[in-house]
């Protein structure tokens, strides 16, 4: 699987998002520590999301094309010989 990245600004935000988090619930946390972490979740903890994304975007793929059948279907008219 190809390796979650993000754009520095994406990654400025996020890492925002994680010292906030230490500073309001835990002990402040400095950049790079915060950078670690982020790094850590991403390669460990990201695929999990990722393919549960996956699988809910394919999910509702699947839906959308059933729900396309049965439009199709109703289009359908009697044939009478």
């Amino acid at each position: 699987m190809k390796k979650i990245e993000f754009t520095k600004e994406e990654k400025a935000e996020i890492v925002s998002h994680i010292r906030q988090y230490f500073d309001r619930e835990l002990d402040p946390i400095g950049v790079l520590p915060a950078e670690f972490l982020l790094d850590f979740f991403a390669e460990k903890i990201g695929p999990y999301f990722y393919n549960r994304g996956i699988r809910d975007a394919r999910a509702a793929f699947l839906k959308r094309m059933e729900d396309v059948a049965d439009d199709i279907h109703l289009l359908e008219r009697e044939e009478k010989f």
